[in-house]
């Protein structure tokens, strides 16, 4: 009952209802990724499409699969042997907002101090 629910009233988990009819009634299914997301395409139609199989973060799709979302290939990664090129990096999640994120010299967050820099703010005073 708590699925059901979740489907219904939000749009970050997987997919909502209107997007499954749509799916049901137009979608062809063309494949997987190593994540477990689902790639549609509209039968006879330029739409595509991603079902995440779990929250919506358009970060974790792969890059074979990006080129043939955004038509800048034809055919999937599921018809071909994709290789992805050697500048190409794997997946790593948003790490903003956990322990894990970027914290430079100076936050507060971190108990470095910043070092002082020439176009740093002296506050005027009328002695000086």
């Amino acid at each position: 009952m708590k699925s059901l629910l979740v489907q219904f009233f939000t749009w970050w988990n997987g997919a909502t209802w209107g997007t499954r009819f749509f799916t049901w009634r137009k979608g062809e299914f063309v494949g997987n990724d190593e994540f477990g997301n689902s790639y549609y395409r509209e039968r006879g139609g330029k739409k595509r499409w991603v079902i995440y199989k779990d929250l919506a973060e358009a970060s974790q799709i792969p890059s074979g699969w990006h080129g043939w979302m955004h038509h800048r290939v034809d055919t999937p990664p599921s018809e071909v042997a994709y290789t992805p090129r050697s500048w190409q990096q794997s997946h790593r999640p948003n790490a903003t907002g956990t322990p894990g994120a970027y914290r430079p010299k100076g936050s507060i967050l971190t108990p470095e101090h910043r070092p002082k820099v020439s176009g740093d703010y002296e506050a005027w005073s009328p002695d000086s």
